[in-house]
């Protein structure tokens, strides 16, 4: 009885961030002394159970009532510490090739900075975009008790996962050079560029099936997984991609190419053991082949396709950001590269909050309790502000800590100077936006984060484009536009914090 009720609570919600905070929930809620807990989630049971019968709460249930009574500081940084984990492992890969790329000189820089937007576009659309689709009805029909629905989610993944990665690597062979140029690659970087990204995308259609997967590991509630893959990977993919680019005894100095030989080869390795893995059924949930249904894809669409244009809109955001810099030259490029790349390193910061927050405040108004849910939100909001305030102001006074690991170009670093010293400041609002879109989305509600990341787009890309082509602004007026362009996402979702709408209880 205690399962069916909270089952029946969970389908009741109905919405996708609601959802998604079950499945991770279940993975990292932490424990509250037996009393406590057992009172607060068999209390809505007693009433149909027999006088004097004891009721004992179920391990879900104890993992739900600690999201509704625990202290929310605590508690939220304990849910996002799995996921902080194995992002900043992923992070580490990403540097890591970086700091390798960075000893093949200024050109292969260019290249590679030319190539991340479009790689990390391809990496949140399967992980946080598509990626929550599929989490999202997995979780919903285990909740549910539709096993037969859950299994079949995990061949039509696959299936999705196909086409998407498919999608990709014909987009970037055939179209990628123009895109390349067309962003202010020439010469030898241009070459860089696409050399390195026709290896990287090759494996394209591996990474989505292991980002989908993974997805429907953490849908179902495991989440120790997909942290062992990624972790397993980064420890095997850093080594191992020098010696590809590099050479080392019989293994042929690839160049650029080396860095998404390896990642090829790890994601291929991934996959290999995931659709093993999910084939044997050891996550209770067995991975076969099922006639395709036009009802499941749509399950995983109606939640994946808007998540993935909020992707698409911050990597887009970057990449037109990246071609106005183009026009300054490739030394501007290869400084923009390496300083904007630390703009992504917060993200797997603040996506661990993120998802906490999301968890915690679809939870909480679940069961009604806007007004805890909002605490959360705030609270999360400022968390996430510190944090990454902290890191940009230490960035802002020591520029070169971070940029001297990629080069020591004057050129280069001169330019990555500028931006940094005056965007890294606007960390703190990338943090406060970030983290309180989670929290928007955890009441049911994301047009406010869409219209915040529209804004953000208009400024930084739009208002960018114009202040270089027409106004013959330089590093620093570019820099100053993506800094408005923060503050701007941060303050149209305070907005919808304070707005009486976000958490109205339906």
């Amino acid at each position: 009885m205690a399962v069916m009720q909270w089952a029946a609570d969970w389908r009741r919600s109905g919405r996708h961030a609601r959802t998604m905070a079950m499945s991770v929930e279940d993975a990292a809620a932490p424990a509250l002394p037996a009393a406590q807990v057992a009172a607060h989630a068999a209390a809505p049971l007693r009433q149909a159970a027999a006088p004097g019968a004891a009721v004992t709460p179920s391990a879900a249930e104890q993992r739900r009532a600690a999201l509704l009574i625990a202290p929310i500081l605590p508690t939220l940084l304990k849910l996002a510490a799995p996921t902080v984990t194995v992002l900043v492992a992923q992070t580490a890969v990403n540097i890591a090739e970086a700091y390798y790329v960075g000893f093949l000189g200024t050109d292969a820089l260019a290249g590679a900075a030319l190539v991340f937007p479009i790689f990390m576009l391809m990496t949140m659309m399967s992980n946080g975009g598509f990626g929550s689709g599929v989490a999202s009805s997995v979780a919903r029909a285990v909740g549910a008790g539709r096993r037969d629905d859950a299994e079949a989610a995990l061949f039509h993944a696959v299936v999705l996962a196909i086409l998407a990665g498919g999608v990709f690597t014909l987009g970037v062979t055939l179209g990628g050079p123009w895109l390349y140029r067309t962003l202010g690659g020439q010469g030898d970087a241009l070459a860089a560029a696409t050399t390195y990204s026709n290896y990287l995308f090759a494996g394209a259609i591996p990474v989505w099936i292991v980002n989908l997967q993974a997805a429907a590991l953490r849908g179902s509630g495991n989440v120790k997984v997909p942290a062992l893959v990624t972790l397993v990977g980064a420890i095997v993919t850093i080594p191992v991609s020098p010696a590809l680019i590099f050479g080392l005894g019989p293994i042929p100095r690839l160049g650029i190419g080396g860095a998404g030989v390896a990642f090829g080869l790890y994601y291929g390795a991934a996959m290999l053991f995931l659709l093993r893995y999910m084939a044997l059924g050891a996550t209770g949930l067995t991975l076969h082949i099922v006639p395709l249904r036009p009802k499941i894809f749509g399950d995983m669409l109606k939640v994946g396709i808007p998540t993935a244009f909020n992707a698409v809109l911050t990597n887009l955001t970057v990449i037109l950001v990246t071609g106005a810099v183009g026009l300054f030259g490739t030394s501007a490029l290869a400084g923009y590269g390496i300083a904007s790349r630390l703009d992504y390193i917060m993200i797997p910061l603040l996506f661990g909050i993120s998802t906490a927050t999301l968890t915690m405040v679809g939870v909480n108004m679940g069961a009604g309790q806007t007004a805890r849910a909002r605490r959360i939100g705030w609270i999360s909001g400022i968390v996430g502000m510190v944090m990454t305030g902290t890191i940009g102001l230490l960035v802002a006074i020591f520029p070169t800590a971070w940029l001297n690991l990629f080069s020591h170009d004057a050129e280069v670093v001169s330019e990555g100077m500028t931006y940094l010293r005056i965007v890294a400041p606007a960390y703190a609002a990338l943090g406060f936006g970030f983290v309180t879109s989670f929290a928007a989305q955890g009441t049911g509600r994301a047009m406010g984060p869409l219209a915040s990341s529209i804004a953000r787009i208009l400024i930084a890309a739009g208002g960018g484009w114009i202040a270089v082509a027409s106004f013959g602004a330089g590093m620093a007026g570019l820099a100053t536009m993506v800094a408005v362009a923060l503050a701007a996402y941060a303050a149209i979702c305070a907005l919808v914090m304070l707005s009486p709408s976000t958490w109205r209880s339906e």
